[in-house]
């Protein structure tokens, strides 16, 4: 009797685990690293932002594929309410039944994925004077262990009970009221959360730091621009480059370069990739040189937090192009029929990349916009050819914003050929998958000097559309080659990141509120729904109970609206919100 007691408990619990998701029962399975290495193969779950720590953006998934994709209906939408709604770019995660996503103003909440039940809500209470660049977004959290953490607008890193939504650890990284802020997803890596820092537009040093998980002590600190010196377990350790070698006096000190999309893990190699942001101020006639390491890819040991190469997309960066877009591993085969450990990145600056991991070394770029007005191309060693024409000029030698030698109209604008919105790899085509934009800007230098949490930008600019019918453009490109394969054009900028799946789909959202899937060969748009806000988070898909879910957060806002100027008439009506949605196919009669 007793057994049979002991037996009909453990039942009872066990089904209202699954049903409640192992929330508030004390049974979450604890995330391991070889489970965060393992995300991208296993299917029930994402772990990790990018679907695997290579960030992909792949699943094998293929229920949901190019001829039942049409059937594909909402199940359930969770409203994030309140008047907190802005920008929402956050990719949610999966876990043993419960669903974490984070919103605008630096919230999270625990949601059952079967029912959409909420289990709990954190609001992390930001001071007066936060400085976000460009709107109150997060893009997400990591899960390890019992614990669950995100980077808040105050620049901290909370780690949160992942039951309980109770707070185990907050950091405070830097100081907010110097411009810093947190908005990217960390990342896991060897029981380390490793993340960025934003503030680049306020003067700040860029850099990657990594907390121990479970205490939150600060193991390391890599500042990103050279003459910086970094920390190895609470002590100096080794400066970054060489002190004044591409900088002038003391600029090195105030140099930008923000982190502030994150990074991406090889297990491979064993290297961390960061991108970095634009150097600061805008104005690259205050500050001569290439600038290091701003603008750049770097590879990163995550033991020690030491540069192992780097790679400067825009060197002398004069049109806030940044480097910050995420740096994605996969193999490339070569012309003699060998596989290459690559690695691509869709820069800013209209060029896509592609790199050996391994070494940094250069293998091309291809544009992959319509106009790159800057520059001519790349050479044999990577590096720029200018079109000096299109630089913003000197105010020092006369005129300023009335256009007397220093205002330009270059192609693409400082938004990007593809800003922060994450592309994806498909491991069936093999083809990248770019969310990208077309428009440019009018754009002007001006004197500036630097002001603690003052803007440090020295220029003016308006962003202008290229084309009346349309900005934005998904484009799949071939690594081998470089040539676009097929393209859709959307009217509003794409401001959204892409998925891509077994099933021979492409999904990725649109301004005007759509989430729309696309043929992967063909380009042909195969299915679309309507959340009623626009789309400009990433979409995600796992299985569970022999059936294939795809979720995407929907909530207009972000940089375009803030920073967009002529481009504003293109997205004015469009309705902020804050809405997690979740579809499936039905279920056969």
């Amino acid at each position: 009797m007793a057994t049979t007691l002991r037996r009909s408990v453990a039942a009872v619990t066990l089904a209202m685990a699954t049903t409640l998701g192992f929330a508030g029962l004390g049974l979450a399975k604890p995330v391991t690293d070889q489970d965060i290495l393992n995300d991208a193969e296993t299917t029930g779950d994402v772990l990790t932002y990018g679907l695997g720590t290579q960030g992909q953006r792949f699943s094998p998934l293929d229920l949901v594929n190019k001829e039942t994709v049409k059937g594909l209906v909402p199940i359930w939408g969770f409203s994030f309410g309140g008047e907190k709604q802005r920008g929402q770019e956050s990719q949610p995660l999966v876990v043993d039944g419960v669903m974490y996503v984070t919103g605008s103003y630096s919230r999270m909440w625990a949601i059952d994925v079967k029912t959409g039940k909420e289990l709990w809500e954190y609001n992390h209470r930001l001071p007066d004077g936060i400085m976000p660049c460009c709107d109150v977004i997060n893009r997400g959290a990591a899960v390890y262990g019992d614990k669950v953490y995100f980077g808040t607008l105050d620049a901290k890193v909370v780690a949160l009970n992942r039951e309980t939504g109770k707070v185990v650890w907050s950091k405070a990284i830097e100081d907010y009221k110097a411009g810093y802020s947190i908005t990217n997803a960390p990342l896991v890596v060897n029981g380390m959360v490793i993340t960025g820092i934003g503030g680049g537009e306020f003067g700040i040093v860029g850099k990657v730091y990594a907390l121990d998980a479970n205490t939150g002590e600060m193991k390391w600190i890599r500042p990103v621009i050279e003459g910086n010196v970094g920390t190895l377990d609470g002590k100096p350790s080794t400066m970054t480059g060489t002190k004044n070698a591409s900088w002038q006096g003391d600029q090195w000190q105030t140099g930008g370069g923000g982190t502030w999309l994150g990074g991406t893990y090889d297990p491979k190699t064993g290297l961390l990739y960061y991108g970095t942001g634009n150097p600061s101020p805008w104005n690259s006639w205050l500050r001569p040189g290439d600038n290091l390491y701003s603008s750049s890819r770097l590879a990163i040991d995550p033991k020690t937090g030491e540069i192992k190469w780097s790679y400067q997309t825009t060197p002398h960066d004069g049109w806030d192009f940044d480097g910050v877009n995420e740096l994605i591993s996969f193999p490339l085969k070569g012309a003699d029929g060998k596989t290459i450990d690559a690695a691509a990145t869709a820069d800013r600056n209209g060029f896509f990349f592609v790199l050996d991991r391994t070494t940094g070394k250069f293998i091309s770029a291809s544009p992959f916009v319509s106009r790159h007005d800057w520059a001519k191309g790349y050479d044999e060693n990577g590096r720029p050819i200018y079109n000096t024409d299109f630089r913003p000029g000197d105010p020092a030698k006369g005129g300023g914003a009335d256009g007397k030698g220093t205002s330009v109209f270059t192609a693409p604008s400082f938004l990007g050929g593809k800003n922060w919105m994450p592309m994806a790899y498909s491991q069936k085509t093999g083809l990248f998958y770019i969310p990208s934009n077309e428009w440019g800007m009018d754009i002007w230098n001006e004197p500036i000097t630097y002001k603690k949490g003052a803007a440090y930008l020295g220029a003016g600019f308006t962003i202008k559309p290229l084309y009346q019918d349309h900005i934005g453009v998904l484009r799949a490109m071939d690594p081998a080659t470089g040539k676009i394969k097929w393209e859709y054009k959307n009217h509003a900028p794409l401001w959204g990141g892409v998925l891509t799946t077994g099933g021979g789909l492409v999904f990725t959202g649109t301004p005007e509120g759509y989430l729309k899937a696309f043929d992967d060969e063909t380009g042909e748009e195969l299915w679309s729904f309507n959340t009623g806000s626009g789309v400009v988070a990433s979409p995600i898909t796992w299985d569970m109970d022999g059936e294939q879910y795809v979720a995407v957060v929907s909530g207009w806002g972000g940089a375009v609206p803030l920073w967009g100027g002529d481009v504003a008439d293109f997205v004015k009506s469009f309705n902020q919100g804050g809405m997690l949605w979740v579809f499936k196919l039905p279920k056969k009669a």
